[in-house]
């Protein structure tokens, strides 16, 4: 066999194919690497988010409102009792009752409707007694967990009932 019946490579060809070649194995590892993230992360967050959220509740026993002690009768100011969405209410004869914001249906955030005098969950319709967080009509299955209220020196103090 003779040298003439291989072909001859151009070396500059050569490492041109080759650095076009690496760039796509580089462009390829990062688009996987981006969808491994992609459908990783919120697997990760499912999976260790009710862990992190039992161990933050948990901490919690007590939160102090100093700002919720001026809120007007009928009105209602949302906070965080540890990781979870919580509603204080000042109702018209100057009582005041607090609880989780999370209905019971799906886990929706719920609000204070001043008007009707209830807590409503827009997801799907539910509604709760304002002063007890008993489920009044909906979907919710059980009633929203209270909270115990004292105002001290100006403050509002929310802990676990």
């Amino acid at each position: 066999m003779s040298d003439e019946s291989q072909p001859q490579v151009d070396n500059e060809a050569s490492d041109d194919l080759l650095s076009r070649r690496g760039f796509i194995k580089v462009v390829a590892a990062g688009v996987g690497a981006c969808y491994a993230g992609a459908i990783g992360y919120p697997v990760y967050q499912y999976l260790a988010s009710p862990v992190e959220q039992a161990a933050m509740a948990a901490a919690v026993n007590e939160v102090t409102l100093p700002q919720a002690a001026s809120l007007p009768k009928n009105t209602a100011l949302m906070f965080r009792f540890g990781s979870k969405p919580s509603i204080l209410i000042h109702h018209d004869d100057d009582t005041w009752s607090a609880m989780s914001a999370v209905c019971t249906h799906l886990g929706c955030t719920a609000g204070y409707v001043p008007e009707k005098k209830v807590i409503f969950c827009p997801c799907h319709g539910g509604t709760y007694d304002a002063r007890t967080g008993a489920n009044i009509s909906g979907p919710p299955p059980k009633p929203l967990a209270p909270y115990k209220v004292e105002i001290t020196d100006g403050k509002v103090i929310v802990t676990r009932a």
